[in-house]
């Protein structure tokens, strides 16, 4: 089998182009031996261009989930920082007051740099999800291990209307439904009730939180998941429904929102397909 020595140069140049990120077809269409070389050449670039486009989204998910941890970290240290001055001339009392904000905030970041790493551990599509059959009721148990601090200061409660058994990450998905009784109880009266509802029908399988609230707007809806956009509360960060969200899609799932009004307090629906 003779290969023009000027054919072996080209196919040579264009790997090495290929090699600085450059697009390169070597194939010709032809038959023999040289145009599978061509092909076989072609598909080992195509796999190692895509690899490189794979690692470089994760460059920029890790940059972008470093920019927003320290976005968001700066206001809570900033208080911190201030409330720690102000306490050498302070008062006994006040010292105190100082110590609970103190904590306070601590807590805020702590949770904010966690729900941020679990955020960047789904959009870098490196977390594991386990399905298996999980009933409604045992997930809910595991959530108010999470909620009862919260509900009792507010002296709220949650009751679960139905009980279903269906297929979804158990420990990922009581973290969705962790931050969606997070929502609604932010956005529930004190002395309320929270109600779960679930059921299931040819499409998907879903649970229902329900708050005790107003209802929403249609404005807020559109922002809701928007990361640190749709918190309804002051200190909120806003990065809970946007990561229930992201959980729910992760396990080809989703969540719908149904905005209530006029006594009645909105739904979030999270939907299991099957």
């Amino acid at each position: 089998m003779w290969i023009d020595k000027k054919e072996i140069q080209s196919l040579s140049a264009g790997i090495r182009t290929a090699l600085d990120g450059q697009p390169f077809d070597p194939r010709d269409h032809r038959e023999g031996a040289v145009s599978i070389l061509k092909n076989d050449i072609y598909t080992l670039i195509h796999s190692e261009q895509e690899k490189r486009s794979v690692l470089e989204k994760e460059k920029e998910h890790l940059a972008e989930s470093l920019s927003d941890i320290s976005h968001q970290l700066k206001t809570p240290i900033s208080s911190i920082l201030l409330m720690t001055e102000l306490m050498t001339d302070a008062s006994e009392e006040a010292r105190q007051e100082f110590l609970l904000h103190i904590k306070k905030e601590v807590r805020h970041m702590e949770w904010l740099v966690t729900a941020l790493l679990k955020m960047a551990k789904l959009d870098s599509s490196n977390a594991h999800f386990k399905i298996e059959e999980t009933a409604v009721s045992g997930l809910l148990r595991e959530t108010l291990k999470s909620m009862e601090i919260i509900l009792d200061i507010r002296n709220q409660t949650v009751r679960l209307v139905n009980d279903l058994s269906l297929a979804c990450d158990q420990k990922w998905t009581a973290e969705a439904l962790i931050n969606l009784l997070k929502n609604a109880s932010e956005c529930s009266r004190e002395n309320s009730e929270i109600l779960i509802d679930c059921g299931e029908n040819p499409l998907y399988d879903w649970i229902a939180v329900t708050d005790a609230g107003e209802g929403l707007k249609k404005e807020q809806i559109a922002k809701l998941f928007r990361r640190f956009e749709g918190s309804q509360k002051d200190n909120g960060f806003g990065i809970g429904l946007p990561l229930a969200l992201s959980i729910m899609r992760a396990q080809n799932g989703d969540i719908e929102v149904m905005p209530g009004g006029n006594g009645t307090g909105a739904t979030f629906l999270m939907k299991f397909y099957r």
